[in-house]
């Protein structure tokens, strides 16, 4: 393992370790990437974000998902603060689920550039319906086990 802290792809600092600005849109938020020290190995990384919310673009209600994020990185890896922003953004952001999802997912492949990434929206209902929005990218390397992302499908109270 590398003693030294992966270097950012850009010339800008990273956020991680030091005070920060919340963004307030998607896109004012910035996504940093560093190194992948382990270029040579394939292997899963998941992010889970529980708590998602943003804003239906039509009522201004709040939604709410939770998001799993694998990917098998390529020659970079998505710093996990910078997400935690990133998907911050999104609480006054009004967009569909389904926008959402692929937005956030689109985004993070052009960022990280990995080998195969895959983002499952889990969207709590509203309106007596759960939307569940799946988006990847990619090719799962050969011989890779890529766990079940588990959430479960929502059946209510049945």
């Amino acid at each position: 393992m590398s003693k030294k802290p992966g270097k950012a792809s850009k010339s800008e600092p990273l956020q991680l370790g030091r005070a920060v600005e919340w963004p307030k849109t998607p896109g004012e938020a910035k996504l940093d990437r560093v190194s992948n020290p382990q270029k040579d190995t394939d292997y899963v990384v998941r992010f889970t974000a529980p708590e998602f919310t943003s804003l239906c673009p039509v009522t201004g209600q709040p939604d709410f998902a939770h998001l799993v994020i694998d990917y098998v990185p390529g020659p970079w890896l998505l710093e996990s603060k910078s997400l935690k922003l990133y998907v911050a953004s999104f609480r006054n952001h009004g967009a569909f689920h389904e926008d959402c999802t692929v937005m956030i997912g689109k985004r993070i492949a052009s960022e990280i550039k990995p080998k195969f990434l895959r983002i499952g929206g889990y969207w709590y209902p509203r309106g007596g319906i759960p939307i569940d929005v799946f988006w990847q990218t990619g090719r799962l390397p050969k011989g890779m086990w890529m766990p079940d992302q588990g959430v479960a499908p929502y059946r209510g109270r049945g």
